[in-house]
């Protein structure tokens, strides 16, 4: 049994090493993130982390494992902002106030799909210009959703969760490892 990382994002595999989980193989699905008319944050994760595994090529005894990260203000869908502009927007509207990050995780082999969804409430910090203009330009907003990355130096702007912080991170582990437990994956191999 190969696993296959669907999923391009140097934080997920870093994650799964935590666990000693090391893909056979790499493979970023290529699929349309956008979200459909009045689709709520929760359901549309689960979606994007289902599409994602189905549209990863894989042989049938293979394992897919895919995820979707997305940050929810209310109804309001943050995903990667497409420039600092957007980054900006995306952080001065979360800046003092909570919001939800939800990431779904789903593991396909065959005809079998196993998932999980995991939310996580996250407070920022109100955060001052300075601060705005000194995480903006780090550039480490880039390719995250919400516009922020927890595990680097946005870490020092939220002082609270309540949930997974690997899950705000891109991949929650608890709910990771169950499923791929459930799917016959060896996990804690003992020499």
């Amino acid at each position: 049994m190969r696993l296959i990382l669907g999923s391009g994002s140097p934080r997920r595999q870093e994650l799964l090493a935590q666990i000693g989980v090391v893909a056979d193989d790499i493979r970023p699905p290529d699929i349309d993130e956008t979200p459909l008319k009045q689709e709520l944050p929760r359901p549309y994760c689960a979606r994007m982390a289902r599409e994602k595994a189905q549209a990863v090529p894989a042989a049938a005894d293979d394992l897919v494992l895919c995820a979707d990260t997305t940050v929810a203000m209310g109804r309001r869908i943050l995903g990667k902002p497409a420039d600092i502009d957007e980054a900006g927007a995306f952080l001065r509207a979360l800046s003092g106030r909570r919001h939800r990050v939800i990431t779904a995780v789903a593991l396909k082999r065959g005809d079998r799909l196993w998932e999980r969804d995991v939310v996580t409430t996250v407070q920022m910090k109100r955060l001052s210009d300075e601060e705005l203009r000194g995480y903006l330009a780090t550039g480490d907003w880039q390719g995250k959703a919400g516009g922020y990355g927890i595990q680097g130096p946005a870490g020092a702007l939220i002082p609270w969760i309540n949930g997974s912080f690997t899950g705000v991170v891109g991949l929650p582990l608890a709910e990771t490892a169950a499923l791929l437990q459930a799917a016959g994956y060896p996990l804690w191999k003992v020499a």
